[in-house]
């Protein structure tokens, strides 16, 4: 079983800023990839950034300058520091990870959602 936990959203005025964070947890033997993304009322969910490793490899156009993605692979630990945020970054934020993992005996390759968490910029 493996298991994604997000944490840090919440209210805050517009300028100002947030940390999530993400644990995974599990019989994880490796994580080829770890994401966060967002869903906005009414809106399909799009990604926000992706590390692959301990290489950012996709940052959105609408979150670049703002918004920063980190990993702390020991820990098994992601991270999004959110500055300057705005009403439009209102959004549940998942995390995402692509991953091995060892299933009973079986080694397994699976993606995974966290249950997400809300992030509120009031104007």
């Amino acid at each position: 079983q493996v298991e994604l936990v997000e944490s840090g959203g919440g209210l805050v005025q517009a300028g100002g800023s947030l940390r999530l964070s993400c644990r995974a947890s599990g019989s994880i033997v490796t994580t080829h990839a770890m994401s966060w993304y967002r869903q906005a009322p009414g809106k399909q969910r799009e990604l926000v950034a992706t590390m692959a490793g301990i290489r950012v490899t996709d940052v959105s156009d609408s979150v670049k300058g703002r918004f920063t993605i980190s990993r702390d692979t020991a820990k098994n630990m992601l991270y999004l520091e959110m500055n300057s945020l705005k009403p439009e970054d209102t959004a549940i934020y998942y995390c995402n990870a692509d991953l091995l993992w060892l299933n009973r005996a079986t080694y397994q390759r699976s993606e995974v959602w966290g249950q997400g968490t809300q992030v509120t910029v009031s104007s």
